[in-house]
């Protein structure tokens, strides 16, 4: 590929990398050089089309016919403008985020439990530089991902979570993105790292909401280190404004004996693209992802999943589901990898899709590459509509034709939500979907 090549499948991208020129704080070497070789990368790279494998089934279209900006100025908010995203659990454990910048107003940091460190990245290259420079940008590589590479390149903040060896988290973690309505597109690049030490445990909760329905792109990237007998629940919570375009990648490496357990539910967003990547590393490891989409109109939702077994006897359990109205679509692309060395690995992958209206669409293509000969492996994927033998059947006692279907429907997704292990989380996703399932008709 020569350099004009380059140039003519990046031309879209350059408004991007225009974006955010100025917003990135200078850091040590180290970073700078990240940075400019990011920047490099994300050149070469250009931006995906629909002729790319990994991007077939999702046109970056809609979010090309805007300008992006950087979002260099938000509007005063009172805590009473966010006070409903607030999760209890978390209440002295929360930084929040505003159009990307920290918002020390709103954040709860005073009473930390024992041995869990909460601090803003911006800050983390001094106070903590030999650990983040040991783990930034390796557990995702940004080198085959346009979007990680424009974050690395561009991101001035976000958080560093430590939780120290053998420290046992109480509350949850609690970091709120929160962006506000802008009269042009912007772009905002948050950044988050997560470390488990050895014997460690921690709920991490990840939140995207927005005040207002303007149009901005959310370019996240998260990186999750899960030491030796270390555990960390990850809930990832997508509720972007209806015009708002939102591509996420989550990194995750697991050692020996850790466990890693992931919660994702994508409910907002024009167009939104969720990459988890997670590595077992370590014998022994534990993984269970469980996802669910919920979409209607002309939302677009793809959810792309690696996980590699790399060590003998690891366990992994994935359910995806997808709920989709109108002429919405949603893609799921689960890839599970068993190299030679995983033997006596364990390995299901479930995809489950339910479509709501004749113009919703479904792309589901779970993937199984084993290379060990001593594994369990299994994986499968359904579509399909509501079961009429059972809206026959709550009709049979008493509902009517749409509460039968909302409830049917609300039951399909109360599977995944219920397993979430924060009960204000839990109660609200349940609103929301109630909500959602009830505009259904």
């Amino acid at each position: 590929m020569n350099a004009n090549t380059v140039l003519a499948r990046g031309s879209d991208l350059g408004s991007l990398l225009r974006a955010t020129p100025d917003s990135t704080p200078q850091g040590p070497g180290w970073l700078n050089r990240l940075r400019s070789e990011a920047a490099a990368r994300a050149a070469q790279l250009g931006l995906p089309t629909k002729r790319d494998e990994e991007w077939r089934y999702t046109d970056l279209a809609p979010m090309l016919n805007h300008s992006f900006e950087s979002a260099t100025s938000s509007p005063l908010l009172a805590l009473a403008d966010i006070e409903h995203f607030i999760i209890p659990e978390a209440a002295t454990s929360r930084l929040v985020f505003v159009d990307g910048v920290f918002a020390p107003a709103f954040s709860s940091l005073d009473y930390l439990p024992a041995g869990l460190r909460v601090t803003r990245l911006a800050e983390a290259w001094s106070s903590h530089e030999m650990i983040v420079h040991a783990h930034l940008a390796r557990h995702v590589n940004f080198q085959h991902d346009v979007f990680a590479a424009l974050n690395t390149r561009s991101f001035s903040d976000g958080a560093l979570i430590l939780i120290g060896k053998d420290q046992r988290c109480p509350v949850p973690v609690h970091l709120l993105f929160v962006t506000t309505a802008h009269d042009s597109p912007v772009v905002i690049s948050p950044r988050c790292l997560v470390i488990a030490e050895p014997g460690s445990e921690c709920t991490l909760i990840e939140d995207s909401v927005s005040l207002g329905d303007s149009v901005y792109f959310n370019n996240m990237v998260t990186e999750i280190v899960v030491a030796e007998n270390a555990q960390v629940t990850h809930i990832k919570l997508q509720r972007e404004a209806s015009s708002a375009f939102h591509i996420a990648h989550s990194g995750v490496t697991l050692a020996r004996d850790g466990r890693y357990h992931s919660n994702t539910v994508m409910l907002g967003a024009r167009l939104s693209r969720f990459n988890l990547s997670v590595t077992q590393t370590g014998e022994g490891a534990e993984c269970t992802l469980e996802g669910l989409t919920l979409i209607t109109g002309q939302q677009l939702a793809d959810t792309h999943s690696t996980l590699v077994h790399t060590q003998p006897h690891g366990t992994s359990r994935q359910l995806h589901k997808c709920i989709v109205d109108g002429a919405a679509h949603a893609v799921f692309n689960g890839k599970i990898v068993v190299q030679q060395n995983a033997q006596l690995t364990d390995a299901a992958q479930s995809s489950r899709n339910l479509l709501l209206s004749a113009r919703a669409r479904v792309d589901t293509k779970p993937q199984l590459e084993i290379f060990a000969d001593d594994v369990k492996c299994a994986h499968g994927a359904t579509v399909g509509q509501l079961d009429t033998e059972e809206v026959f059947y709550l009709k049979s006692r008493g509902l009517d034709e749409l509460a039968a279907r909302n409830l049917l429907t609300y039951a399909f997704a109360a599977e995944v939500i219920a397993k979430i292990a924060v009960p204000s989380v839990v109660e609200r996703l349940q609103r929301s979907v109630l909500e959602q399932t009830q505009d259904t008709s």
